[in-house]
């Protein structure tokens, strides 16, 4: 397994807070347009988390509601909505909008939000795709049902063993001596891929088009995602954010390991042609004055994966087919995941790639904080030099008003997110509005909250989840161990 180069302990730095004039008069918290039709009132973003709230059928639940409530009592400028799918399919406890049935529970949603912040935070919903993704098996489970013996098969194995007999055996006979076999012996008989499915559990690419299926993705893919868009439209969301980061499907088609050749990989161009039609059919369903952007990655971080320069083209490329922003996120790919426990599914933000999406306090030289900055400032050159001002959302080891205003101020970003340090305090964009930021609960940067993520458990801070548990009417945890919700924070209570 991967880990850091060093092993250095970061100290979450002190910082200055800003008086409320000061706050008032910050690049932070000024507005800005996204789109033609929607201002923020600042520049202040808690970007997409993943809380495992939602039902197992992908419905919105009390307790989905009163994470997003939470943090919408913060008063950011935006928040958006967890990666939600937008496929009528079994996909565990995460939001769904692939059917109309899931337009209720998303409109009460985006009415609990605008209540509880008076009407000041704008709401989006990240609309992502997925392939399918099994757990590892068993190796007797592999070999029994999953294993497609072959003339190739025989040939290896009779060339790696030296044995002629196994070029005729049947394929019970192929599949027992595999099974019994140490692992020289299987790499040198199976594929990379069965290699793979053996030891991290099967997982289908965009690469695969021996499949219908996925061969048909650019045809399935955009009435999908602009169904799910007007959903979104109809359950009152301010905008929809298109998730085209990470380890899934369209963030796969932008990808250099998209290797496919009808027209829809390979190149540049055919890696970016899915997304851009994607993005045109959302485009034609919403209108034009509904804000539609999307979450990409400036650096895929794996061996041939995409860098920067693709980054570049992709959000230059974007910029001009009309999108209102662009969110830039580094990393979190299957490809260099940590293999998993038999029984369990590959997680993609365990290898190097993973590390660099949400680094931690255990860092190398450079240090967790504002790490992932340098790729939102390139990809917002890039847009600049062609004549265009898409509004460019940074974020990755934020925790500090100082930072955020001097990215601002160095033009390195033009929104300023926060996911873990708005998860520590939900209400310290309001703390440093009112003058309070002496107040702010600070992130330790330790990845309490991704671990739990990383095993499907219900996310909570380190912080505050065991907190108060004995107090009325606190949601707690399905063991009852921790509260789901941060301690109300009442701004009279320091007047």
């Amino acid at each position: 397994m991967w880990t850091p180069p060093a092993r250095i302990r970061h100290r979450v730095s002190e910082t200055r807070w800003p008086s409320a004039e000061e706050a008032a008069g910050s690049r932070w918290f000024s507005p800005i347009a996204i789109g033609d039709g929607t201002r923020l009132e600042q520049r202040t973003w808690v970007p997409a988390m993943v809380p495992w709230r939602a039902t197992e059928d992908g419905e919105v639940t009390p307790d989905v509601i009163g994470w997003y409530r939470r943090f919408a009592q913060g008063r950011p400028g935006a928040i958006v909505v967890e990666a939600t799918g937008i496929r009528d399919i079994p996909s565990g406890p995460l939001l769904r909008i692939g059917d109309d049935r899931f337009i209720p529970g998303l409109r009460a949603l985006t009415e609990a939000v605008r209540e509880a912040s008076e009407g000041r935070t704008r709401l989006l919903i990240q609309l992502i795709d997925f392939l399918a993704v099994k757990r590892r098996p068993p190796p007797e489970k592999f070999f029994a049902r999953f294993l497609r013996p072959d003339a190739g098969h025989r040939a290896r194995m009779a060339r790696a063993t030296g044995e002629e007999r196994w070029l005729s055996v049947d394929e019970q006979a192929l599949r027992g001596a595999l099974l019994a076999a140490d692992d020289e012996l299987r790499a040198a008989v199976l594929t990379a891929r069965e290699r793979r499915d053996l030891s991290f559990g099967y997982r289908e690419e965009v690469n695969d088009l021996e499949l219908p299926h996925i061969r048909a993705l650019p045809q399935t893919l955009p009435g999908l995602f602009a169904d799910a868009s007007a959903r979104a439209q109809a359950a009152g969301f301010d905008g929809v954010e298109l998730h085209y980061a990470h380890a899934y499907t369209m963030a796969s088609f932008l990808s250099r390991t998209n290797t496919r050749v009808d027209g829809y990989g390979a190149t540049l161009e055919g890696r970016a042609r899915l997304p851009l039609e994607v993005y045109a059919a959302v485009r034609a369903r919403v209108g034009a004055r509904y804000p539609v952007g999307c979450r990409m990655l400036g650096h895929e971080v794996i061996a041939d994966g995409s860098d920067l320069a693709d980054a570049c083209y992709f959000a230059a490329a974007f910029a001009r087919a009309g999108m209102d922003f662009i969110s830039v996120s580094k990393g979190g790919k299957f490809d260099d995941a940590k293999r998993p426990k038999v029984g369990h599914a590959v997680y993609p933000y365990t290898g190097q790639s993973g590390y660099e999406c949400m680094p931690t306090v255990y860092s190398d030289a450079r240090g967790p904080f504002a790490r992932n900055i340098p790729l939102a400032a390139t990809i917002r050159e890039a847009i600049h030099e062609i004549g265009l001002t898409t509004p460019v959302v940074a974020a990755g080891g934020i925790n500090s008003f100082e930072q955020a205003e001097a990215i601002l101020a160095r033009g390195e970003a033009d929104i300023v997110a926060a996911a873990r340090q708005s998860l520590a305090d939900p209400d310290w964009f309001r703390k440093i509005r009112l003058g309070r930021g002496a107040e702010i609960r600070r992130c330790k940067f330790t990845n309490y909250c991704e671990a739990l993520d990383t095993h499907h458990k219900q996310v909570t801070c380190q912080l505050w989840d065991r907190a108060g548990l004995d107090e009325p009417d606190v949601p707690l945890s399905k063991d009852g161990r921790r509260r789901l919700l941060a301690p109300r924070w009442d701004p009279a209570a320091g007047d």
